[in-house]
């Protein structure tokens, strides 16, 4: 395929997935000094020239999402000022997208105020990966091409089934869509965990819909956070009759010791993807599997340079 006149920069947030997608693609990673001022400042310096070149600059805005999104917005602004012909913020996990809607009175639409701030930096497109609610795209007034993990679970599920009968587990009515869409990938049943949040970050299951007694089950997010809508999705399961849990979810933020309580909790095996560096306390868990979306982004990075379509990629 052809790759001239493409460049693939990273920030500070996604360097180890950056330099498995530049591997990916045969091309060297774009070389850029970041640092600080003494007051925390940002600074940001192309060390290259990129005049008429499309670039890519990957980086997932997770922790600390306020200042990785800045210095993204800052690396934009930096790439357009040196005439780069075309700016794709690749961020596979685009951070305030929990903040969607307009749910209570006097809140923002904080995913909007970003898609403005991206926009208005520069950029002149996106790639992302799972957003956490599809409508996000539409905040947008530039192109988004939005990626799903999913084809790199399934690849793995199908390969570790080992006979199981599985069941896919929706954590709540909001994600049911994406776990019927890898229930019918892989032939399985579907169950939703039927659940209250009271409060931000506090959640509390009330019911559970489907059959899951005697089944292999795996429950499938976008996002664990603190982890204890996991856990307790996963006790309340087990009381119902699962013979075994698995969990795979697309962006481990893992806040607030989430390591600890998936340690202790009856779910035997966590498979995650890489689109945020996960802490070295995290990559310890004996019960966590690791796959890399490096090879869809690169991909969707070669066809997107090159005009093709990016849709068979999806699933």
């Amino acid at each position: 395929m052809e790759k001239t006149n493409i460049k693939i920069f990273s920030g500070s947030a996604s360097i180890g997935l950056a330099e498995k997608i530049s591997t990916y693609l045969h091309l060297p990673l774009g070389k850029i000094q970041t640092g600080k001022f003494a007051d925390g400042e940002i600074s940001i310096k192309i060390c290259e020239n990129v005049r008429g070149t499309d670039v890519y600059i990957i980086q997932s805005t997770s922790h600390d999402v306020n200042y990785n999104l800045m210095e993204l917005l800052i690396m934009i602004d930096a790439f357009k000022r040196a005439s780069a012909t075309r700016i794709t913020a690749v961020i596979p996990y685009f951070g305030y997208a929990r903040q969607d809607r307009k749910d209570r009175p006097r809140v923002p639409i904080t995913a909007k105020l970003v898609a403005n701030l991206l926009t208005i930096a520069g950029a002149s497109r996106i790639l992302t990966m799972d957003l956490h609610a599809d409508q996000i795209q539409g905040f947008f007034d530039i192109p988004v091409d939005h990626l799903f993990a999913a084809p790199i679970f399934i690849e793995y599920l199908e390969r570790n089934s080992d006979g199981k009968d599985y069941v896919i587990v929706s954590p709540d009515t909001g994600s049911v869509p994406r776990a019927r869409g890898l229930a019918k990938r892989l032939n399985a049943g579907l169950a939703i965990v039927d659940k209250r949040r009271p409060q931000p970050n506090i959640s509390e299951v009330v019911n559970i819909i489907g059959e899951v007694s005697g089944k292999d089950l795996i429950i499938y997010d976008d996002i664990i956070d603190t982890g204890g809508t996991l856990v307790n999705a996963a006790e309340k399961l087990k009381e119902k009759g699962a013979r075994s849990i698995w969990v795979c979810c697309t962006h481990a933020i893992l806040s607030n010791n989430a390591e600890e309580k998936l340690k202790n909790s009856t779910i035997e095996k966590v498979i995650f993807s890489d689109t945020i560096a996960l802490s070295n306390a995290a990559a310890k868990l004996e019960e966590m599997v690791i796959l890399s979306v490096n090879e869809l982004l690169g991909e969707a990075i070669l066809r997107i340079h090159n005009n093709d379509s990016v849709s068979s990629l999806f699933v």
